[in-house]
């Protein structure tokens, strides 16, 4: 196995993960998009420009995220390392639930493949696999690859997906504080045993919630799309007990399902998602109290890589 590509480029959008119901399984990807390109060259050197959301604050060296997990990938493949040249374009917020880390690994994962040059190497599959095995849970890394919605699960250590065209019913708002939230904090907050009616309660929002981001749901008896969309996005797992980890954001998602929006955690946290459109006096009212507002589409397809010349664009 060579390195056959000089240039190689790639964009991956941002995800949103549990969706309320779905904790560590159900996604969701986003039309606001990261991207990296690579010169490779010849050595092992490495130097890396970062713009945007982590500006000076990301590592600039091996330690990067993106640079980690395309050395872990190129190994994986038996390909020769590289020096690179990095240029990364960041517009994912860092530490906010929307899925930054994921990004990043799927972004270096998908340049080993790129510098390969070989479809047949670095598959999707190898990418959720080295992607989980990176980020410790599959439901960002799903999304990001697939794009549209997905469901993951691991069995055994080894992950799975599959991808939803979602419906233009589902019209995601994104409400991004001014704090961040590091998430092994806001999973320390979980507790390690759950009761079954619990359990039993996020299992059933859980299908419905993925029926409904099908496209395919009917309901039985009058409930509208909106109505069940509420109901689908309920959840007793793991919001409730990240309040004190995140007190504006659980607050915000109270106000917001008061006023009859189905709004969720996006993540981790602490950014929170509303999954149909929001009218405009509610986003001022949010913008007014520090939030930034911003109403993203779910693209129907997850990460792409650009090879020669048109890579140096980035």
């Amino acid at each position: 196995m060579r390195v056959t590509e000089e240039f190689v480029a790639v964009c991956v959008p941002a995800t949103s993960a549990n969706l309320g119901p779905g904790f560590d399984s159900l996604g969701l990807a986003l039309n606001l998009w990261d991207e990296v390109a690579v010169h490779a060259t010849s050595g092992v050197h490495t130097s890396v420009t970062v713009e945007g959301e982590g500006a000076g604050n990301v590592a600039t060296g091996e330690d990067n995220l993106v640079v980690q997990a395309m050395r872990l990938a190129l190994d994986r493949a038996g390909a020769p390392q590289v020096g690179v040249k990095m240029r990364c374009t960041n517009r994912i917020p860092h530490s906010r639930g929307m899925g930054s880390s994921a990004s990043a690994i799927v972004a270096g994962i998908l340049l080993a493949r790129a510098l390969i040059g070989r479809e047949d190497v670095l598959t999707d599959e190898e990418v959720l696999m080295i992607g989980t095995e990176l980020e410790g849970h599959p439901d960002n890394v799903a999304p990001a690859i697939a794009g549209g919605a997905t469901i993951a699960w691991v069995d055994n250590g080894r992950p799975g997906a599959v991808s939803l065209s979602v419906p233009h019913t589902i019209a995601p708002v994104v409400f991004i504080p001014d704090f961040e939230l590091a998430t092994e904090k806001a999973r320390s907050a979980l507790p390690q045993v759950v009761a079954h009616t619990d359990a039993r309660f996020n299992v059933a929002r859980a299908a419905l919630l993925s029926a409904l981001l099908s496209g395919q749901a009917r309901s039985v008896g009058q409930a509208s799309f909106h109505d069940l969309l509420m109901d689908a996005t309920a959840d007793v797992l793991h919001q409730e007990y990240r309040r004190e980890a995140m007190e504006p954001s659980l607050a915000l998602v109270d106000w917001l399902r008061n006023a009859g929006i189905a709004a969720t955690v996006s993540g981790a946290g602490p950014t929170v998602l509303a999954m149909e459109t929001v009218s405009d006096e509610i986003c001022a009212d949010a913008r007014s109290a520090g939030w930034k507002v911003m109403a993203l589409d779910v693209p129907s397809k997850g990460a792409a890589i650009t090879r020669g010349r048109l890579a140096k664009l980035y």
